[in-house]
Parts: structure tokens; sequence; C-alpha cells
């Protein structure tokens, strides 16, 4: 289990919390929960109602856009300090793909009422919450706009 300072330089890395100043960061990682899962297992299916994002420690998770899939096709495989199933907690709609566990793999996991509860209590987080989506959203929109341009 990763003590403060490890949970805090994951979160600090991670894609959604790495705008957020590190004192905020400090609540965030004491209010997040360690969860074990094993090859092969789903942690969500693609159209569940979610209310937790998460965070990789160790192991491997993949993403694809069907639900529990037996051919092993992801979109995306994620690996430690990668963070998945928070635009759910942002947006309030079913889970728009699912995600399986690849290889054992150690989580960190924020319950949606948890992480609103914490943004209220320290607003200065919502702004690099959303300082950190808006980056996210530009690289993707500059992936797409470079794979244009070569095709």
């Amino acid at each position: 289990m990763p003590d403060l300072f490890d949970r805090l330089i994951l979160l600090k890395q991670s894609p959604i919390f790495s705008m957020v100043m590190t004192d905020d960061l400090r609540v965030v990682a004491q209010a997040m929960e360690k969860q074990q899962y094993f090859a092969d297992d789903c942690i969500f299916e693609i159209g569940d109602q979610g209310d937790h994002l998460y965070i990789i420690v160790s192991g491997k998770v993949g993403i694809s856009l069907d639900s529990k899939s037996s051919d092993k096709s992801y979109i995306a495989t994620l690996s430690p300090g990668d963070c998945f199933g928070e635009m759910n907690l942002l947006d309030d709609l079913p889970r728009s793909a699912t995600a399986e566990v690849i290889e054992d793999t150690t989580l960190l996991s924020l319950e949606k009422t948890r992480l609103r509860g914490l943004i209220q209590s320290y607003p200065d987080m919502s702004v690099g919450m959303l300082r950190s989506l808006s980056l996210r959203l530009r690289d993707a929109n500059q992936k797409l706009i470079n794979g244009k341009s070569h095709a």
C-alpha cells in the first residue's frame, strides 16, 4: 500500500490531478481507498452507472468499447499512474467504456460523493482539475488534427 508521499506523487503524475496544488492533493490522497483486482476481472462495463474514479498503482487495465470483451481488443492499455473512470464523476452519464484487468492490479479509488465534498471544501481543487482536463482535451484535439494531416 502506497504511503501518503507515494500517493501524492501518483496523484501529481495523473492526468486529472496534475494541476491541483499539493496541499489540496493531500486530502485527496487520504480519501482514496485501495482496491485489488485480478487478471480478467471486470472493473466496470460500458453502460454501467459509475461512482468511482481510479488511479493505477500497479498492474495493467484494458479499456474497450464493448461489454466484457472475449477477443481482448482494447482501445487503450493503462499502466501505473494512469487514471480512468473520471468522466462519470463529472457528467453523471453511464460509463462510456469497459475496464478489464489485464494483469493483477492495485488501484486507488475515489468515490463520487467524496470527491464532490472535497471540491466543496477545497474549491481551488476544482480549478486545478478543470485545467488538467482542459489540457487533456487540447492534447486529444491535437492528436486528431495531426492524424488528419497525415492521412
